[in-house]
């Protein structure tokens, strides 16, 4: 099985931002920029995934201007097998309705049994990707995980929710996105 995780770069989360001047948006002109935390964290999870043999390969894929590639390199460097990166124009702002539509189309070329995408982008906190992609997929998604664990064709999610925790189990291919704790504890959201 395969596991493609989206791993978008956003300014980093050390940098202080600041709005262009015409309020179009952010300056990035200049600015350190790096994977999405919540990204890193579902690409550990998918390399913890195929660690445990559960899955055979683990592709990284952004969207994002040519000159993204060194963070390509540092999802390979992390341990991912392949990079996938659909160029955009620089200056491009890729929705989330996009992004999922982008991400469809990797997904129908490259097959994978579950998409892993952080829980939201630092950048605009939109947390809609992931469900949009279940959604144009027509696949189950599961958030807020705590615990994932995959066994034959089904996944099985321990979701952190207002009342404690809930466990669901979804046909794979499934669609996750990830929110971790640097402590190793997982939480996706699919």
């Amino acid at each position: 099985m395969k596991i493609l995780v989206a791993y978008k770069r956003v300014v980093d989360y050390n940098v202080r931002i600041q709005v262009k001047p015409d309020g179009s948006g952010v300056v990035t002109e200049g600015v350190k920029l790096s994977a999405n935390p919540f990204d890193e964290i579902a690409l550990e999870e998918a390399l913890r995934l195929r660690d445990k043999g559960v899955a055979t390969e683990v592709i990284v894929a952004t969207i994002a201007p040519a000159d993204a590639q060194a963070h390509l390199r540092n999802g390979l460097a992390m341990g991912a097998n392949r990079a996938i990166h659909v160029v955009t124009a620089p200056g491009d702002v890729v929705q989330p309705l996009a992004a999922a539509r982008a991400l469809l189309k990797l997904v129908e070329k490259e097959q994978p049994g579950i998409v892993l995408l952080g829980k939201q982008a630092i950048d605009d906190d939109c947390s809609q990707t992931g469900q949009m992609l279940a959604t144009l997929w027509g696949r189950p998604q599961a958030t807020f995980a705590s615990k994932v664990e995959v066994n034959g064709n089904v996944v099985r999610v321990t979701r952190e929710v207002d009342a404690g925790l809930e466990v669901i189990d979804a046909e794979l291919p499934a669609v996750s996105g990830e929110r971790y704790d640097r402590s190793g504890m997982a939480t996706l959201n699919r």
